[in-house]
């Protein structure tokens, strides 16, 4: 089996849908979406997601199925510096790196950061969600592995956001989400790729092959959209200004 997860073209915060620039990737994107044969497509309910997906529905002439728990990874905590509300996959790397457990795919919703807030809760429904999806091709989690009685080489679509589609790949690959939320970045329009591996009969393991992949950009000579990064080097500039859109790195801009 194999599982494409796209995140949404440049976005416009303002109105939940794309940026100029963003309706030119997410059209590129199509182009690219045509080669694969995919057998389901799934979008989350927010309007970024859909303006994407919506240019490859109408190339093939397919619907998707729209999920609400692929509607971003909305769980906050109040930051203890600052004493603002920050989504989990937004703090400084000496924060998230030094809670207890942050590094362990089992543990690292049990840090005192998370106590209270709502974290917890959206993990879980995003665990539930995950295997939800997953058990309907077939496959159950079972300690190490997924079992399936019968795998498949079917490709199923799923264009959501970053963050939630960091928390689903941690899920598939037994990670932390705060290592892949804050050591990897999936730039808009981009495709990742996650595919099974069944070494034993009936046992899979989920492994990634494409982490971000905005070739179908790169091709075209279409500019990367940075939407969601700090600036590389040190500026003095407030990265969470919405008027940096497309440039940011706060919450607003995944």
């Amino acid at each position: 089996m194999r599982i494409l997860l796209i995140r949404h073209a440049e976005p416009d915060y303002t109105v939940d849908s794309l940026t100029p620039k963003g309706r030119v990737e997410a059209e590129l994107l199509s182009r690219r979406m045509i080669h694969y044969d995919i057998a389901d497509f799934y979008v989350s309910p927010l309007g970024r997601a859909k303006d994407t997906a919506a240019c490859t529905l109408k190339r093939l002439n397919r619907t998707a199925e729209e999920l609400p728990w692929l509607a971003e990874f909305r769980g906050r905590i109040r930051d203890p510096q600052t004493g603002e509300k920050r989504l989990p996959w937004d703090l400084p790397p000496r924060l998230w790196s030094a809670l207890p457990g942050a590094y362990d795919a089992a543990s690292w919703v049990d840090a005192p950061l998370f106590a209270g807030s709502d974290v917890r809760e959206i993990w879980a429904e995003t665990v539930a969600g995950t295997k939800e999806l997953l058990a309907r091709y077939g496959f159950r989690k079972d300690g190490p592995v997924w079992r399936a009685e019968k795998n498949t080489r079917d490709t199923i679509a799923l264009f959501c956001h970053f963050g939630i589609s960091m928390a689903i790949l941690a899920v598939l690959t037994d990670c932390s989400p705060l290592v892949l939320w804050h050591r990897a970045l999936t730039l808009p329009s981009s495709v990742s790729e996650v595919v099974t591996e069944e070494r034993t009969r009936g046992e899979v393991s989920f492994r990634v092959t494409r982490l971000g992949d905005i070739s179908h950009l790169e091709s075209n000579g279409e500019k990367r959209s940075t939407a969601g990064l700090f600036p590389e080097c040190f500026t003095g500039v407030d990265s969470t200004d919405p008027a940096l859109n497309g440039t940011a790195g706060s919450e607003l801009v995944f």
